[in-house]
């Protein structure tokens, strides 16, 4: 069965975050998009992090 085309838009952004608190520095690395039964995700990473945690955030709306 061939897969299904992602959403148009990502619903969520995945971000590597290294620190905590006040100095805690994060750098936008992807994308992720929900599968239509919404158990399982796609994510699309521009690079792969070698230290800090990968943090998934809802995506906030363009304004415009």
């Amino acid at each position: 069965m061939p897969a299904k085309p992602k959403a148009k838009e990502a619903t969520h952004e995945a971000f590597v975050m290294t620190g905590e608190g006040e100095s805690a520095f994060r750098i936008k690395i992807g994308a992720v998009w929900p599968h239509d039964d919404g158990k399982r995700f796609n994510v699309d990473l521009i690079v792969l992090p070698i230290s800090g945690k990968l943090v998934i955030r809802v995506r906030k709306e363009a304004k415009g």
